[in-house]
Protein backbone atom coordinates (compact mmCIF):
# COMPACT_ATOMS: atom_id res chain seq x y z
CA UNK A 1 0.00 0.00 0.00
CA UNK A 2 0.98 4.13 -0.63
CA UNK A 3 2.76 5.65 2.45
CA UNK A 4 0.08 7.86 3.91
CA UNK A 5 2.26 10.71 3.27
CA UNK A 6 1.92 10.37 -0.19
CA UNK A 7 -1.78 9.91 0.41
CA UNK A 8 -2.21 13.10 1.94
CA UNK A 9 -0.23 14.94 -0.30
CA UNK A 10 -2.13 14.18 -3.69
CA UNK A 11 -5.06 15.65 -1.88
CA UNK A 12 -3.32 18.46 -0.56
CA UNK A 13 -2.84 19.03 -3.93
CA UNK A 14 -5.61 18.66 -5.70
CA UNK A 15 -5.56 15.42 -7.09
CA UNK A 16 -8.36 12.42 -6.94
CA UNK A 17 -7.72 9.93 -4.54
CA UNK A 18 -8.32 5.90 -5.61
CA UNK A 19 -11.08 4.09 -4.20
CA UNK A 20 -8.46 1.85 -2.98
CA UNK A 21 -6.56 4.86 -0.96
CA UNK A 22 -9.43 6.19 0.14
CA UNK A 23 -10.66 3.16 1.79
CA UNK A 24 -6.73 2.36 3.10
CA UNK A 25 -6.23 5.54 4.71
CA UNK A 26 -10.24 5.46 7.13
CA UNK A 27 -9.82 1.58 7.58
CA UNK A 28 -6.17 2.90 8.96
CA UNK A 29 -7.40 5.66 11.22
CA UNK A 30 -9.84 3.32 12.69
CA UNK A 31 -8.00 1.09 13.53
CA UNK A 32 -5.46 3.30 14.78
CA UNK A 33 -2.40 2.71 12.80
CA UNK A 34 -3.04 6.30 11.32
CA UNK A 35 -2.38 8.83 13.97
CA UNK A 36 -4.51 12.02 14.83
CA UNK A 37 -2.04 14.22 13.54
CA UNK A 38 -2.23 12.57 10.23
CA UNK A 39 -5.88 12.26 9.73
CA UNK A 40 -5.88 15.63 10.58
CA UNK A 41 -3.89 16.73 7.47
CA UNK A 42 -5.92 15.17 5.40
CA UNK A 43 -9.27 16.47 6.72
CA UNK A 44 -7.67 20.22 5.95
CA UNK A 45 -6.97 18.74 2.44
CA UNK A 46 -10.52 17.84 1.99
CA UNK A 47 -11.97 21.10 3.24
CA UNK A 48 -9.89 23.37 0.73
CA UNK A 49 -10.17 20.46 -2.05
CA UNK A 50 -13.09 18.79 -1.67
CA UNK A 51 -13.98 15.28 -2.60
CA UNK A 52 -15.64 14.54 -6.21
CA UNK A 53 -18.68 11.81 -6.46
CA UNK A 54 -16.40 8.77 -7.01
CA UNK A 55 -14.75 9.95 -3.70
CA UNK A 56 -17.41 10.99 -1.42
CA UNK A 57 -19.13 7.46 -2.43
CA UNK A 58 -15.95 5.64 -1.12
CA UNK A 59 -15.62 7.92 1.64
CA UNK A 60 -19.45 7.38 2.88
CA UNK A 61 -19.18 3.67 2.21
CA UNK A 62 -16.64 2.88 3.91
CA UNK A 63 -17.89 5.09 7.52
CA UNK A 64 -21.13 3.63 6.73
CA UNK A 65 -19.65 -0.75 6.77
CA UNK A 66 -17.03 0.70 9.50
CA UNK A 67 -19.56 -0.69 11.80
CA UNK A 68 -22.96 -2.58 11.78
CA UNK A 69 -26.19 -1.37 9.51
CA UNK A 70 -29.05 -2.22 11.66
CA UNK A 71 -31.73 -4.01 10.07
CA UNK A 72 -35.68 -2.80 10.61
CA UNK A 73 -37.19 -4.59 7.53
CA UNK A 74 -39.79 -6.52 10.38
CA UNK A 75 -41.02 -2.91 11.12
CA UNK A 76 -44.57 -2.32 10.07
CA UNK A 77 -43.96 1.27 9.90
CA UNK A 78 -41.84 4.01 8.12
CA UNK A 79 -38.11 4.30 9.92
CA UNK A 80 -37.55 7.80 9.35
CA UNK A 81 -34.84 10.22 11.28
CA UNK A 82 -34.26 13.70 11.62
CA UNK A 83 -31.21 16.01 10.94
CA UNK A 84 -30.20 19.53 11.50
CA UNK A 85 -26.36 21.01 10.48
CA UNK A 86 -25.96 22.90 13.28
CA UNK A 87 -27.22 26.03 15.39
CA UNK A 88 -27.67 28.09 18.38
CA UNK A 89 -30.52 26.99 20.13
CA UNK A 90 -31.70 24.48 17.86
CA UNK A 91 -33.02 21.95 20.10
CA UNK A 92 -36.08 20.73 17.38
CA UNK A 93 -34.49 16.84 17.45
CA UNK A 94 -35.93 16.88 21.79
CA UNK A 95 -39.85 17.53 20.53
CA UNK A 96 -39.62 16.27 17.10
CA UNK A 97 -39.01 12.57 17.73
CA UNK A 98 -41.82 11.89 20.41
CA UNK A 99 -43.94 14.23 18.11
CA UNK A 100 -43.26 11.45 15.11
CA UNK A 101 -43.39 8.78 17.25
CA UNK A 102 -46.76 9.57 18.41
CA UNK A 103 -47.76 10.05 14.54
CA UNK A 104 -46.71 6.45 13.81
CA UNK A 105 -43.51 6.70 13.07
CA UNK A 106 -40.45 5.01 14.14
CA UNK A 107 -37.54 6.98 14.88
CA UNK A 108 -33.72 5.49 15.56
CA UNK A 109 -31.87 8.32 16.58
CA UNK A 110 -28.25 8.37 16.42
CA UNK A 111 -27.09 12.12 17.51
CA UNK A 112 -23.75 14.23 18.46
CA UNK A 113 -22.61 16.47 20.37
CA UNK A 114 -21.71 20.02 20.25
CA UNK A 115 -19.71 21.32 17.49
CA UNK A 116 -17.69 24.36 17.14
CA UNK A 117 -20.16 27.04 18.36
CA UNK A 118 -23.31 24.98 17.77
CA UNK A 119 -25.22 23.08 20.31
CA UNK A 120 -25.42 18.89 20.06
CA UNK A 121 -28.45 16.63 21.07
CA UNK A 122 -26.76 14.46 22.75
CA UNK A 123 -25.05 17.39 25.44
CA UNK A 124 -28.75 18.32 25.80
CA UNK A 125 -30.37 14.70 26.47
CA UNK A 126 -27.46 14.31 29.00
CA UNK A 127 -28.32 17.38 31.29
CA UNK A 128 -31.78 15.12 32.03
CA UNK A 129 -30.22 13.48 35.33
CA UNK A 130 -29.42 9.43 34.71
CA UNK A 131 -30.48 9.75 30.95
CA UNK A 132 -27.92 8.12 29.13
CA UNK A 133 -27.29 8.20 25.17
CA UNK A 134 -24.88 4.91 25.67
CA UNK A 135 -27.27 1.99 25.76
CA UNK A 136 -26.38 -0.91 23.61
CA UNK A 137 -27.41 -1.44 20.11
CA UNK A 138 -30.07 -4.22 21.50
CA UNK A 139 -31.47 -2.12 24.04
CA UNK A 140 -31.59 1.27 21.53
CA UNK A 141 -33.49 -1.36 18.81
CA UNK A 142 -35.93 -3.09 21.24
CA UNK A 143 -36.77 0.64 22.10
CA UNK A 144 -37.22 1.83 18.41
CA UNK A 145 -39.74 -1.38 18.40
CA UNK A 146 -41.88 -0.84 21.44
CA UNK A 147 -41.99 2.62 21.96
CA UNK A 148 -41.20 3.59 18.07
CA UNK A 149 -37.98 6.40 19.75
CA UNK A 150 -34.44 5.90 20.92
CA UNK A 151 -32.42 8.65 21.52
CA UNK A 152 -28.66 7.85 21.40
CA UNK A 153 -25.05 8.66 20.53
CA UNK A 154 -23.13 6.30 17.79
CA UNK A 155 -22.42 3.16 19.85
CA UNK A 156 -19.14 1.07 18.96
CA UNK A 157 -21.41 -0.66 16.69
CA UNK A 158 -22.47 1.95 14.35
CA UNK A 159 -20.44 4.25 12.45
CA UNK A 160 -17.46 3.95 14.90
CA UNK A 161 -15.31 5.75 12.11
CA UNK A 162 -17.83 8.69 11.78
CA UNK A 163 -17.37 8.91 15.85
CA UNK A 164 -13.79 9.26 15.84
CA UNK A 165 -13.69 12.13 12.77
CA UNK A 166 -16.32 13.87 14.57
CA UNK A 167 -14.41 14.76 17.64
CA UNK A 168 -11.54 15.52 15.78
CA UNK A 169 -13.26 17.97 13.30
CA UNK A 170 -14.69 19.55 15.96
CA UNK A 171 -10.85 20.93 17.29
CA UNK A 172 -9.54 21.41 13.69
CA UNK A 173 -11.71 24.11 12.21
CA UNK A 174 -12.81 21.46 9.86
CA UNK A 175 -16.51 21.75 10.33
CA UNK A 176 -17.18 23.62 7.44
CA UNK A 177 -17.14 21.24 4.94
CA UNK A 178 -19.86 19.94 2.69
CA UNK A 179 -18.55 16.66 1.65
CA UNK A 180 -17.28 15.98 5.29
CA UNK A 181 -20.74 16.89 6.86
CA UNK A 182 -22.64 15.05 4.57
CA UNK A 183 -20.52 11.81 4.71
CA UNK A 184 -20.26 11.98 8.62
CA UNK A 185 -24.47 12.65 8.82
CA UNK A 186 -25.58 9.93 6.08
CA UNK A 187 -22.84 7.40 7.50
CA UNK A 188 -24.91 7.38 10.91
CA UNK A 189 -28.20 7.79 9.29
CA UNK A 190 -27.99 5.06 6.81
CA UNK A 191 -26.87 2.80 9.37
CA UNK A 192 -29.77 3.02 11.56
CA UNK A 193 -31.87 1.70 8.76
CA UNK A 194 -34.15 4.60 8.27
CA UNK A 195 -36.28 5.03 4.53
CA UNK A 196 -36.33 8.79 5.29
CA UNK A 197 -34.95 11.70 6.56
CA UNK A 198 -35.90 15.20 6.90
CA UNK A 199 -32.82 17.41 6.49
CA UNK A 200 -32.59 20.68 8.54
CA UNK A 201 -30.17 22.97 7.00
CA UNK A 202 -29.24 26.34 8.80
CA UNK A 203 -28.13 28.91 7.27
CA UNK A 204 -26.97 32.52 8.39
CA UNK A 205 -24.66 33.88 10.51
CA UNK A 206 -25.02 31.04 12.87
CA UNK A 207 -24.42 28.38 10.86
CA UNK A 208 -22.04 26.48 8.63
CA UNK A 209 -23.93 26.97 5.87
CA UNK A 210 -23.47 30.59 4.86
CA UNK A 211 -25.27 31.37 2.13
CA UNK A 212 -28.48 29.75 0.26
CA UNK A 213 -25.23 28.86 -2.23
CA UNK A 214 -23.60 26.19 0.14
CA UNK A 215 -27.13 25.20 1.02
CA UNK A 216 -28.29 24.18 -1.86
CA UNK A 217 -25.03 22.29 -2.50
CA UNK A 218 -25.22 20.67 0.50
CA UNK A 219 -28.64 19.31 0.16
CA UNK A 220 -27.89 18.07 -3.06
CA UNK A 221 -25.08 16.36 -2.18
CA UNK A 222 -27.25 14.68 0.51
CA UNK A 223 -29.89 14.06 -1.45
CA UNK A 224 -27.57 12.27 -3.72
CA UNK A 225 -26.27 10.07 -1.74
CA UNK A 226 -29.63 9.24 -0.09
CA UNK A 227 -30.60 8.31 -3.73
CA UNK A 228 -27.43 6.03 -4.10
CA UNK A 229 -29.03 3.96 -1.07
CA UNK A 230 -32.70 3.99 -1.35
CA UNK A 231 -33.33 6.66 1.23
CA UNK A 232 -35.48 9.22 0.60
CA UNK A 233 -34.30 12.80 2.10
CA UNK A 234 -36.56 16.10 2.32
CA UNK A 235 -34.97 18.92 2.87
CA UNK A 236 -35.63 22.14 4.73
CA UNK A 237 -33.62 25.23 4.89
CA UNK A 238 -34.09 27.52 7.95
CA UNK A 239 -33.04 30.77 9.03
CA UNK A 240 -30.04 30.44 11.80
CA UNK A 241 -29.45 34.57 11.96
CA UNK A 242 -30.60 34.84 15.95
CA UNK A 243 -30.68 31.78 18.07
CA UNK A 244 -34.06 29.78 17.55
CA UNK A 245 -36.76 30.15 20.46
CA UNK A 246 -36.18 32.04 23.75
CA UNK A 247 -33.29 29.77 25.14
CA UNK A 248 -29.75 28.64 24.71
CA UNK A 249 -27.85 26.34 26.66
CA UNK A 250 -28.08 22.58 27.47
CA UNK A 251 -30.54 21.79 30.58
CA UNK A 252 -32.41 25.29 29.10
CA UNK A 253 -33.33 24.19 25.73
CA UNK A 254 -34.49 20.71 27.57
CA UNK A 255 -36.95 23.06 29.49
CA UNK A 256 -38.07 24.75 26.53
CA UNK A 257 -38.29 21.44 24.50
CA UNK A 258 -40.58 19.89 27.29
CA UNK A 259 -42.94 22.91 26.97
CA UNK A 260 -43.04 22.61 23.37
CA UNK A 261 -44.12 18.98 23.91
CA UNK A 262 -47.29 19.80 26.15
CA UNK A 263 -49.02 21.97 23.39
CA UNK A 264 -47.22 25.88 24.32
CA UNK A 265 -46.22 27.47 21.15
CA UNK A 266 -42.07 28.74 21.40
CA UNK A 267 -41.73 30.77 18.15
CA UNK A 268 -39.23 29.24 15.84
CA UNK A 269 -39.24 26.07 17.57
CA UNK A 270 -43.14 25.41 17.45
CA UNK A 271 -43.32 25.85 13.69
CA UNK A 272 -39.98 24.00 12.53
CA UNK A 273 -41.10 20.54 14.83
CA UNK A 274 -44.49 20.85 13.17
CA UNK A 275 -43.14 21.71 9.68
CA UNK A 276 -40.90 18.84 9.66
CA UNK A 277 -43.57 16.39 10.98
CA UNK A 278 -45.88 17.53 7.98
CA UNK A 279 -42.87 17.23 5.18
CA UNK A 280 -42.36 13.43 6.52
CA UNK A 281 -46.36 12.65 6.71
CA UNK A 282 -46.40 14.00 3.23
CA UNK A 283 -43.40 11.87 2.04
CA UNK A 284 -45.18 8.65 3.64
CA UNK A 285 -48.80 9.49 2.25
CA UNK A 286 -49.53 10.00 5.69
CA UNK A 287 -51.37 13.07 4.87
CA UNK A 288 -52.33 14.62 1.49
CA UNK A 289 -50.73 18.24 2.06
CA UNK A 290 -48.07 19.91 4.10
CA UNK A 291 -51.34 22.01 5.65
CA UNK A 292 -53.43 18.71 6.49
CA UNK A 293 -49.86 17.58 8.18
CA UNK A 294 -49.19 20.36 10.12
CA UNK A 295 -53.30 20.40 11.50
CA UNK A 296 -52.57 16.48 12.58
CA UNK A 297 -49.53 17.12 14.08
CA UNK A 298 -50.52 20.78 16.46
CA UNK A 299 -53.55 18.41 17.27
CA UNK A 300 -50.93 15.85 18.87
CA UNK A 301 -48.85 18.18 20.31
CA UNK A 302 -51.88 20.00 22.29
CA UNK A 303 -52.89 16.61 23.59
CA UNK A 304 -49.74 16.47 25.90
CA UNK A 305 -49.16 12.59 24.14
CA UNK A 306 -45.85 13.84 23.03
CA UNK A 307 -45.02 14.77 26.13
CA UNK A 308 -45.95 11.14 27.67
CA UNK A 309 -43.75 9.33 24.62
CA UNK A 310 -40.85 11.40 26.09
CA UNK A 311 -41.21 10.61 29.52
CA UNK A 312 -41.27 6.73 28.37
CA UNK A 313 -37.99 7.44 26.76
CA UNK A 314 -36.06 9.14 29.36
CA UNK A 315 -37.28 6.47 31.42
CA UNK A 316 -36.02 3.62 29.09
CA UNK A 317 -33.01 5.43 28.87
CA UNK A 318 -32.17 5.62 32.87
CA UNK A 319 -32.66 8.98 33.33
CA UNK A 320 -35.49 10.32 35.90
CA UNK A 321 -38.71 10.70 33.79
CA UNK A 322 -40.14 13.13 36.74
CA UNK A 323 -38.42 16.45 34.83
CA UNK A 324 -41.34 16.36 32.33
CA UNK A 325 -43.27 17.59 35.06
CA UNK A 326 -40.97 19.23 37.42
CA UNK A 327 -37.90 21.04 35.58
CA UNK A 328 -36.64 22.28 38.55
CA UNK A 329 -34.93 18.79 38.42
CA UNK A 330 -33.07 19.81 35.55
CA UNK A 331 -29.90 21.42 36.52
CA UNK A 332 -29.75 25.34 37.57
CA UNK A 333 -26.94 27.83 37.13
CA UNK A 334 -26.23 29.54 40.92
CA UNK A 335 -25.93 33.27 38.89
CA UNK A 336 -27.84 35.25 36.90
CA UNK A 337 -26.93 38.55 34.89
CA UNK A 338 -28.99 40.64 33.21
CA UNK A 339 -28.28 42.17 30.07
CA UNK A 340 -30.52 45.28 29.88
CA UNK A 341 -30.94 47.60 26.61
CA UNK A 342 -29.13 50.91 25.92
CA UNK A 343 -31.17 52.74 24.30
CA UNK A 344 -35.23 52.58 22.94
CA UNK A 345 -36.33 50.87 19.53
CA UNK A 346 -36.28 47.46 17.94
CA UNK A 347 -34.31 44.88 17.89
CA UNK A 348 -33.60 44.28 14.59
CA UNK A 349 -31.36 41.22 14.83
CA UNK A 350 -29.76 38.68 17.75
CA UNK A 351 -26.20 37.71 16.51
CA UNK A 352 -26.53 33.58 16.58
CA UNK A 353 -22.92 33.37 16.32
CA UNK A 354 -22.23 35.72 19.20
CA UNK A 355 -24.51 33.47 21.63
CA UNK A 356 -23.15 30.13 20.51
CA UNK A 357 -19.37 31.22 21.24
CA UNK A 358 -20.55 32.75 24.29
CA UNK A 359 -21.76 29.76 25.53
CA UNK A 360 -18.61 27.89 24.90
CA UNK A 361 -16.84 30.42 26.95
CA UNK A 362 -19.54 29.75 29.85
CA UNK A 363 -18.83 26.38 29.69
CA UNK A 364 -22.07 25.43 27.81
CA UNK A 365 -19.72 23.56 24.40
CA UNK A 366 -16.11 22.24 23.98
CA UNK A 367 -13.18 23.95 23.23
CA UNK A 368 -11.15 20.72 23.03
CA UNK A 369 -12.96 17.13 22.30
CA UNK A 370 -11.94 16.37 25.98
CA UNK A 371 -13.44 19.34 27.76
CA UNK A 372 -16.59 18.37 30.09
CA UNK A 373 -20.12 20.52 29.61
CA UNK A 374 -21.56 22.19 32.46
CA UNK A 375 -25.33 21.87 31.33
CA UNK A 376 -26.85 24.30 33.47
CA UNK A 377 -25.00 27.45 31.74
CA UNK A 378 -26.48 29.70 28.74
CA UNK A 379 -29.00 32.56 27.96
CA UNK A 380 -32.44 33.30 28.36
CA UNK A 381 -34.28 35.98 25.91
CA UNK A 382 -36.96 38.08 26.95
CA UNK A 383 -36.98 39.81 23.34
CA UNK A 384 -36.63 38.76 20.11
CA UNK A 385 -35.66 40.29 16.87
CA UNK A 386 -38.53 42.64 15.99
CA UNK A 387 -39.76 43.25 19.39
CA UNK A 388 -40.12 46.89 20.54
CA UNK A 389 -37.77 47.84 23.78
CA UNK A 390 -37.21 50.47 26.16
CA UNK A 391 -34.21 51.81 27.58
CA UNK A 392 -33.42 49.67 30.61
CA UNK A 393 -35.49 47.00 29.18
CA UNK A 394 -33.84 42.89 29.64
CA UNK A 395 -33.00 41.97 26.58
CA UNK A 396 -31.48 38.37 27.87
CA UNK A 397 -30.10 36.70 30.62
CA UNK A 398 -27.14 35.10 31.40
CA UNK A 399 -27.06 32.64 33.53
CA UNK A 400 -23.54 31.02 34.64
CA UNK A 401 -21.33 29.34 37.36
CA UNK A 402 -17.94 31.07 36.73
CA UNK A 403 -16.99 34.55 37.08
CA UNK A 404 -14.35 34.11 34.99
CA UNK A 405 -16.23 32.03 32.20
CA UNK A 406 -18.74 35.00 32.77
CA UNK A 407 -15.99 37.81 31.81
CA UNK A 408 -14.71 36.14 28.80
CA UNK A 409 -18.05 35.34 27.08
CA UNK A 410 -18.59 38.99 27.62
CA UNK A 411 -16.43 39.69 24.79
CA UNK A 412 -18.32 38.07 22.37
CA UNK A 413 -21.67 39.88 23.27
CA UNK A 414 -20.57 43.52 22.90
CA UNK A 415 -22.52 43.53 19.78
CA UNK A 416 -24.52 40.77 19.67
CA UNK A 417 -28.25 42.85 19.94
CA UNK A 418 -28.84 45.26 16.92
CA UNK A 419 -31.23 48.14 17.83
CA UNK A 420 -32.71 50.06 15.38
CA UNK A 421 -34.80 53.15 15.14
CA UNK A 422 -37.07 51.95 13.09
CA UNK A 423 -39.68 48.57 12.54
CA UNK A 424 -36.95 45.99 11.11
CA UNK A 425 -38.57 43.81 8.47
CA UNK A 426 -39.87 40.30 9.89
CA UNK A 427 -37.32 37.55 8.73
CA UNK A 428 -38.77 34.29 8.00
CA UNK A 429 -37.59 31.22 9.80
CA UNK A 430 -38.33 28.51 6.82
CA UNK A 431 -36.26 30.00 4.16
CA UNK A 432 -37.32 27.20 1.49
CA UNK A 433 -37.57 23.43 0.73
CA UNK A 434 -36.10 21.20 -1.75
Amino acid sequence: MRLFYDIIADKRDGRVLSGEDISYFLDSYLSGDLSDYQMSAMLMAVFFNKLNDMELRVWVERMLYSGEVIDFSDIQGPVVDKHSTGGVGDKISIPLAPLLAELGFFVPMISGRGLGHTGGTLDKLESIPGFSVNISKEEFCNMVRKIGISLIGQTPAIAPLDKKLYALRDVTATVESIPLIASSIMSKKLAEGIKGLILDIKVGNGAFMKNMEQAADLAKTMKGIGERFNTKVDVLFTDMNEPLGFTVGNSLEIEESINVMKGMYIPQVTELTLRMAATLMVSFKMAASVEEGERTAKKVLESGRAAERFRKTVEMQKGDPNVVDNINLLPKALKRKDVTAERSGYVAGMDALSFGKALVQLGGGRIRKEDSIDPSVGFIFAKKAGDKVEKGDVLYSIRYNDENKLLNSLGYLKESVNISETVPEKRKTILGAL
